[in-house]
């Protein structure tokens, strides 16, 4: 021992006996991405020596061995979306850990070379324990720590750095208050993150997260092992992120997924309703979609194939969230798009073709100057009718593909008649009743209350007629 060197006790005498060097390392790999993110300095740098020693630095402040005491850090515990590590146990491990694995570890600052060494306790020569060996720093002008590992492989290299986002290569597919949604690899599972160390894998989601606001739950999950944090400890978060997202990438996936729901294939997020609903509502504000379920797939398909001919994508998703999309509005304050919204969209774009009284033929003008008489057999037209207009065209049903011969249009108290019917009085009668009761009762088609109606409309139409 120099006159130089002193010794600081680690006061570790065993560690865990499932760390292996991969851990260790990760640890000190950890600490050094702190440092960086905490001081704002360039980016740390993992690379080997010539002789075969690994060497992982960073720039910042410089290791002294006072962090090697076991204690909370204020400074990490007030910057919780930022760092990796929380309290200074995790650096004390590492060390042990690579010194029982038989890896050399020199750490170098402008405060210090810090080697490691078995010691006995001071006043108890029986117990030894791990020390840090501390001697005058090699380099006093030194910026940042630097840490050489001498006998650790490349394969524990990779090992450790694979546990870190900053390594993985991953995409970011957005950026949201409680963290990242990142892209998957190909062949390999979907990996959760906090703060940029891998937590957990897990085998059917669709994306990987990168959690950066912790709740509560997941601060007691997180362990000294880091990987034993169950679903249960980040679903919640993982939730909120893809109901605060508004990535197109990120609902065109779950979309997707949506419609394996039903041959059983779809990944787990969908699983969650509210998760599937955000996803169409994302959809709907950026692309021309129309949400249809597999059974209107079969008993609608003239109108899908109308959609489709009009340019919309056509997503099927299971009832249950076709039921959740009635109602409600995308993220542009739009109505989704169902069957039901595509016909009222479709039918509010319909542009009639009138004709004026004066441009129809003298056949047609005779029978429609009998309009006030047909009205006075069922006591005339109701007041609230303010036009009895003839079109050339009829907005047909999309959802029947069928073409009405008329139509009452309550908001602007119009009849309309198809100009067809004008060829015989019988057939302008029918209509034209047709659309009166309807403009009287406020009933629609095809409906008990309406049925009833016409019943009455007859028995007046006989009775003035007798």
């Amino acid at each position: 021992m120099s006159n130089n060197e002193r010794r600081f006790d680690l006061n570790i005498e065993k560690i865990l006996e499932g760390w292996e060097t991969c851990h260790a390392v990760r640890e000190i790999i950890a600490n050094a991405l702190d440092e960086q993110v905490l001081t704002s300095t360039k980016d740390v740098e993992i690379s080997k020596d010539q002789k075969g020693a690994w060497r992982i630095r960073d720039f910042g402040r410089g290791l002294r061995y006072e962090h090697l005491t076991q204690n909370e850090n204020q400074e990490k515990l007030k910057n919780p979306t930022k760092v990796i590590g929380k309290f200074g146990v995790g650096l004390k491990d590492a060390l042990a850990t690579l010194n029982r694995r038989k890896v050399n570890v020199l750490t170098r600052s402008k405060y210090g070379d810090i080697t490691l060494g078995q010691t006995p306790k001071h006043g108890f020569p029986d117990v030894v324990t791990l020390h840090a060996v501390v001697n005058d720093a090699s380099d006093p002008n030194m910026v940042g720590t630097e840490v050489i590992l001498t006998g650790v492989s490349d394969a524990d290299i990779a090992a450790a750095k694979n546990f870190f986002l900053k390594f993985s290569n991953q995409a970011v597919l957005d950026d949201t208050t409680y963290g990242q949604i990142l892209g998957t690899t190909k062949g390999r599972k979907s990996r959760i993150y906090v703060t940029g160390m891998l937590v957990a894998e897990e085998e059917n989601f669709a994306f990987s997260y990168n959690i950066t606001s912790l709740t509560a739950t997941m601060r007691k999950a997180l362990n000294r092992e880091r990987t034993n944090v169950g679903r249960t400890a980040y679903s919640d978060r993982v939730k909120q992120m893809l109901l605060a997202s508004k990535a197109d990438a990120v609902a065109e996936t779950l979309a997707e997924d949506l419609q394996r729901i039903e041959q059983g294939t779809n990944r787990d997020e969908v699983k969650w309703t509210d998760v599937a609903v955000h996803a169409c509502q994302i959809l709907n504000a950026s692309k021309r979609v129309v949400f249809v379920t597999a059974g209107d797939l079969t008993s609608f398909r003239a109108t899908i194939d109308h959609a489709q001919d009009d340019g919309y994508k056509i997503v099927s998703v299971p009832e249950n969230i076709r039921n959740s999309l009635r109602g409600i509005t995308d993220l542009k304050g739009n109505p989704v798009r169902d069957l039901g919204v595509f016909q009222s969209e479709w039918s509010q774009s319909f542009e009639f073709k009138f004709v004026n009284p004066e441009k129809l033929t003298k056949p047609e003008q005779e029978v429609f100057e009998q309009r006030e008489k047909i009205a006075s057999l069922v006591g005339g037209i109701p007041r609230k009718v303010k036009q009895i207009k003839i079109s050339e065209t009829m907005r047909p049903d999309i959802m029947s593909g069928y073409t009405p011969q008329g139509l009452w249009e309550e908001a602007t108290n119009t009849i309309i008649i198809l100009r067809d019917q004008l060829k015989n009085v019988q057939d302008f009668a029918g209509t034209l009743l047709h659309e009166i009761a309807h403009a009287k009762t406020g009933y629609v088609d095809v409906s008990r209350d309406f049925e009833n109606a016409l019943t009455d409309m007859l028995g007046q139409v006989a009775s003035s007629r007798l």
